[in-house]
C-alpha cells in the first residue's frame, strides 16, 4: 500500500503512525515545505518530499482574505508537489493531511481515488470559545462584529477541507465538538497519543536551570511550580499566571517558578508594537516579585522538559476554550499534580479532587492558594498524580491505545 503523509511540518502529528506503517512494509511518503524539513530527523522508511516556501497573502488583499490567500498559495505549492509524484507513478491508497495551512484544497483534484484523512484541530467561533472568552481583550463594538466577519470569512479553508476528506479525525471530544454538526458523522476522536514508557515519573530527576550562575539544579525535593507554553501569551493564560506570583512567592519563600516558553505568539493577537507578552505582564508585577525565584528558561529540548515535569510540585496549566497542549497530558504522565483551568478542553480530561485540581481561569488569587495548598501537603495528595498518570495510560498511551486505534481506523477507512 503506499502511504502519503501531508504536513506543512512534517512530521507533525503524524512521526509514530508513519514509522509503523513503513515497518508493516507499506512505502511511506511524508510532504513539508522544505524549510521546516531540514532540521527534522529521518524516519526509517519514509521518504520526505519538500515543496517551495510559498508566498504568503498580500497586504493589498482584503484583510478577511490574507490568510486565506495564503492557505491557497500553499495548496499550489503542495499540489505542484503532487503532480511531480504522479508523472513518477507514485498513486497513494491513502492520504493523511493536516487542513490547517492549506495543503489539502487540492489534494482530490491531484488524487481523487485516494483515501484522504484530513486532521481537523479547531473550527474558528465569532463566540462562545476562545474569541471573546477573554473580556481583557474583547474588543468593543464595532471592532467586535468586525472580529466576527473576519473569523466567520477565516473558516473558509476549513470548510473546504471538510468537504475534500473521505473522514477526519480530531484529538480530542472537545475538537470535535466545537467543527459544524453537519460533519460530526464523518469525523473520529482519535489521540495522537503519548509515550508513556519516556513522559513518567522519576524520583531521581532533576533539572538544571541554566539562566542563573551558578546554574540552579532543582529536583523532586524542592518546592517547583511550573508553567509551560510554546510561546507565552493570553491564550495560555500567562498573564493571570504572573498575576498570581506576587501572592504565591510571598507565601511560599522556599518556592521556585519555572516558565518554559517563547517570546512570539502562536494564537490570538499579537501585543502592541515593539513588545512581548512576555514582557508586558512580567512588567506588570515585576516591582512584587523576587526575580531570583522566577527562571524563565525559553524553549527547552524534550528530554529537559520531561526532567522538568518529573520534579514539578505542581504544574499549572491554563487555556482559552482552544486547542489542548500536549504537555497537559505529558505532565500528567509523568505524575504531575496539575492544576488546570476550568474550561472545557481541560475539563474533558482533569476531574476535580480525583486526578488533578481546577480553577477559575480568571482568578489568579485562587491559583495562588490552590498552589500553596499543593505545597503545604505535599504527600496528600499523592492518590491525584497517581491518578494523572493512570488517566494517560489508560486513555491515551501511545504504544497500547493511541496507535492501535489509528491502524485500526485506517483498516476500517480502507474496507468503506
Amino acid at each position: 500500500m503506499n502511504v502519503l503523509f501531508v504536513h506543512q511540518n512534517f512530521p507533525g502529528q503524524y512521526p509514530h503512525l508513519a514509522r509503523a506503517l513503513a515497518q508493516q512494509g507499506h512505502t511511506v511518503m511524508g510532504l513539508g515545505e522544505r524549510a521546516n524539513l531540514q532540521n527534522r530527523s529521518d524516519i526509517p522508511g519514509v521518504t520526505r518530499i519538500g515543496y517551495p516556501t510559498p508566498q504568503s497573502g498580500s497586504k493589498s488583499t482584503h484583510q478577511y482574505l490574507r490568510n486565506f490567500e495564503g492557505q491557497v498559495r500553499r495548496g499550489q505549492q503542495a499540489a505542484r508537489s503532487l503532480i511531480n509524484l504522479k508523472e513518477k507513478d507514485f498513486i497513494p491508497d491513502v492520504i493523511y493531511a493536516h487542513p490547517g495551512w492549506g495543503e489539502v484544497l487540492f489534494i482530490k483534484d491531484i488524487f481523487p481515488t485516494a483515501s484522504l484523512i484530513g486532521l481537523f484541530e479547531f473550527y474558528y467561533h465569532g463566540q462562545g470559545q476562545d474569541v471573546g472568552f477573554d473580556p481583557e481583550f474583547t474588543p468593543d463594538e464595532p471592532l467586535q462584529l468586525d472580529s466576527h466577519c473576519r473569523i466567520r470569512t477565516k473558516n473558509a479553508n476549513n470548510l473546504l477541507a471538510l468537504e475534500a476528506v473521505d473522514w477526519g479525525i480530531c484529538p480530542t471530544q472537545y475538537q470535535k465538538s466545537v467543527m459544524p454538526a453537519t460533519y460530526h458523522d464523518r469525523l473520529s476522536v482519535i489521540h495522537d497519543g503519548i509515550d508513556t514508557t519516556i513522559a513518567c515519573p522519576n524520583p531521581e530527576a532533576q533539572f538544571t536551570v541554566g539562566t542563573v550562575d551558578p546554574p540552579l539544579v532543582l529536583t523532586r525535593d524542592d518546592e517547583v511550580i511550573t508553567f509551560v507554553n510554546r510561546n507565552l501569551e493570553p491564550y495560555r493564560g500567562y498573564h493571570t499566571f504572573m498575576r498570581c506570583l506576587p501572592q504565591l512567592l510571598q507565601a511560599r519563600p522556599q518556592a521556585h517558578v519555572v516558565i518554559v516558553g517563547g517570546d512570539s505568539v502562536s494564537y490570538g493577537a499579537a501585543p502592541p508594537a515593539s513588545q512581548t507578552w512576555k514582557e508586558i505582564f512580567l512588567a506588570e508585577v515585576r516591582d512584587r516579585l523576587d526575580l531570583s525565584r522566577i527562571h524563565f528558561v525559553g524553549k527547552v529540548p524534550y528530554k529537559q522538559l520531561i526532567a522538568l515535569f518529573q520534579v514539578s510540585s505542581v504544574h499549572v496549566y491554563l487555556t482559552y476554550p482552544f486547542v489542548l497542549s500536549w504537555s497537559m497530558l505529558e505532565a500528567m504522565s509523568c505524575g504531575c499534580l496539575v492544576l488546570g483551568s476550568r474550561t472545557a478542553p481541560v475539563e474533558e480530561l482533569i476531574q476535580d479532587e480525583r486526578n488533578g485540581l481546577l480553577v477559575d481561569f480568571f482568578d489568579a488569587s485562587a491559583i495562588a492558594s490552590q498552589i500553596c495548598r499543593v505545597l503545604e501537603h505535599p504527600n496528600q495528595l499523592q492518590s491525584l498524580r497517581e491518578a494523572a498518570r493512570q488517566t494517560i495510560v489508560e486513555k491515551y498511551d501511545l504504544q497500547h491505545v493511541c496507535l492501535p486505534q489509528q491502524l485500526a481506523f485506517l483498516k476500517t477507512v480502507l474496507s468503506a
